[in-house]
């Protein structure tokens, strides 16, 4: 069966490295040949605020629709973001708040009494792909990868998505040319790397 990819680049800014990141990666991931979804968060019109939390849900848009029919056909998400201030950027924290629901990523049940959650994307797959003005070494070793940490476990985890790898990137802010194409070139391969492996699975 042939590999399905969703890519999701949660950077809003239309011109942004993000933008070059997962269009590198959807292009080797497609070259390899794997059917691949790429989706820019900023493209994308939907309202990303929960005016109400969740007590009072609007209806999704279309494009949010379209987002979960492509998750759900995806055997492999990819999600590429800025960190700003250590975390998502709003939009992207949105688009999960608005997109991850109870009864399409995971349903809470009860086991001997106790609410336990039904993971209903289990078997999936994903790759976290994050840029950074920090220090790799700072944001791993002094802060403890805050956001890697929060979408493996609390967010993919929770709906059963297991994370295989983490590529953190930067600092973005003194990166040079040479820097940004080495960072591309690793992307390509990671991609690659990701089609075999999907290629491999029983």
């Amino acid at each position: 069966m042939t590999p399905n990819l969703l890519v999701l680049n949660g950077n809003p800014k239309p011109d942004s490295f993000c933008h070059a990141l997962a269009r590198e990666y959807a292009r080797s991931a497609y070259e390899a040949g794997a059917e691949v979804t790429l989706l820019h968060v900023g493209e994308l019109a939907f309202e990303p605020d929960l005016r109400h939390g969740y007590d009072l849900m609007p209806p999704l848009e279309p494009d949010l629709l379209a987002l979960q029919q492509s998750l759900t056909a995806a055997h492999h998400l990819v999600i590429v973001s800025p960190l700003w201030w250590g975390g998502m950027p709003a939009r992207l924290k949105g688009l999960l708040d608005r997109t991850l629901l109870s009864g399409f990523a995971f349903q809470y049940v009860k086991v001997k009494g106790k609410a336990q959650p039904l993971r209903l994307l289990a078997g999936k797959t994903a790759r976290l792909l994050l840029t950074m003005d920090s220090p790799v070494w700072y944001y791993r070793w002094w802060l403890g990868e805050p956001a890697s940490r929060i979408l493996d476990k609390q967010v993919l985890g929770l709906c059963g998505i297991r994370l295989t790898h983490r590529q953190h990137l930067g600092p973005m802010h003194t990166a040079s040319n040479q820097d940004r194409a080495r960072w591309l070139t690793r992307t390509g391969a990671a991609a690659r790397a990701d089609v075999r492996r999907l290629n491999r699975r029983p």
